[in-house]
């Protein structure tokens, strides 16, 4: 039996934990975050709106199925089990993780993933009391130090080794998450338009599945110029005031009438473009299971989301109004234009949890056009 290195997780109220590492021994900080989904671990850490965090999983096994192989070159193929072609997580932390993998599809463990992507992560924490610990303080920041070891790789261009905290919410990353240059995947009579604030590739496989060819723009690219039928405001990380001119770009799209739909982060955009303000969430919503209502019925949907800021539904002007509502909490999970054909959502349609719940309204918004 091999041993492991210890690793200890100092966070940012002065409590620190030891675990053992596993993946790579890289020391990393972010902001310490927690999801409840049971699956999908290779999912959540490639979701480039996890940028920037420590991911805590709270299912109490994690690594049991493995890590299925990747394709990186998407015009081939969006390989499933991947958001991106990459980690974007700092790191994750799993009360268990499996040191065995079962599935026909698995290609290595956790750990080895773990390894390849240059990703620490610890191992044998209480993560429950981490959780209370998130939920009590609101927001908390880690740093993981692995002990005994040389720590290895290249540090991103926003965090320096010196730093002792990094809060992903302080700063304009999504250059981190963005493609540098356009493309197009797919074949259809619309094309749609695809705003890259860190985009996950199941929003580009069911606009595809839905007969759409989609054109991948970067986050800082001129929408002007673009010949378009419709536009998706992708997902991402950060706090949606610190994504430079992008929210004055949508506003220049709002003055036609071509259809645009936003998805999370592109939510919160389409809501600062309209006139609306954002704000940061004393708890994020983060997790496979979150209930939500569309609005004026009685009809109720189960989510998956990732976020940490919202819509104020106080500023929404007067020609804007709530199309969701959060069941817990009843914070805005959805708006849309009265007369225009904008709309956005605060959750992923594309993630569909219960199986299928929201994935209407993409689907919907590609036969519209």
């Amino acid at each position: 039996m091999t041993v492991r290195p210890k690793c200890t997780l100092k966070l940012s109220n002065g409590m620190e934990f030891e675990g053992e590492l596993i993946g790579a021994p890289n020391e990393v900080a972010g902001e310490l975050v927690f999801t409840t989904g049971m699956v999908g671990y290779s999912e959540a850490l490639t979701d480039p709106s996890y940028y920037g965090q420590i991911l805590l999983f709270t299912y109490p096994l994690i690594g049991n199925y493995g890590i299925p192989p990747l394709h990186k070159d998407i015009s081939i193929e969006m390989s499933h089990g991947f958001e991106s072609d990459r980690v974007h997580a700092k790191a994750v932390i799993v009360g268990i993780d499996s040191a065995e993998a079962f599935h026909w599809s698995s290609r290595q463990t956790l750990d080895a993933w773990l390894k390849e992507q240059n990703v620490p992560g610890i191992a044998g924490i209480d993560t429950r009391q981490l959780v209370h610990i998130i939920r009590e303080e609101k927001t908390v920041f880690g740093r993981i130090m692995p002990q005994g070891v040389a720590t290895s790789g290249k540090a991103s261009s926003l965090i320096s080794k010196a730093e002792k905290f990094f809060d992903p919410a302080a700063q304009e990353i999504l250059r981190e998450v963005s493609c540098k240059k356009s493309f197009r995947l797919g074949r259809g009579n619309k094309r749609i338009g695809v705003v890259d604030t860190g985009v996950k590739w199941n929003i580009l496989r069911q606009l595809i599945h839905h007969g759409a060819e989609i054109e991948v723009l970067p986050w800082d690219a001129d929408l002007s110029k673009s010949d378009v039928s419709a536009w998706l405001l992708s997902n991402g990380p950060g706090d949606p005031q610190k994504t430079g001119d992008l929210k004055n770009r949508i506003a220049g799209l709002l003055t036609g009438h071509c259809p645009i739909l936003g998805i999370c982060l592109g939510h919160q955009l389409l809501a600062l473009a309209a006139g609306a303000t954002t704000s940061k969430m004393s708890y994020g919503h983060r997790s496979h299971n979150q209930p939500v209502q569309l609005v004026g019925t009685r009809k109720g949907f189960i989510t998956s989301q990732n976020h940490g800021f919202m819509v104020d539904q106080a500023s929404l002007p007067k020609d804007w109004e709530p199309w969701f509502v959060n069941a817990n909490d009843q914070t805005i999970e959805g708006i849309r234009h009265k007369s225009k054909p904008f709309k956005s959502v605060q959750f992923h349609p594309e993630a569909a949890s219960g199986p299928r719940d929201t994935g209407w309204i993409i689907e919907q918004f590609v036969k519209e056009l």
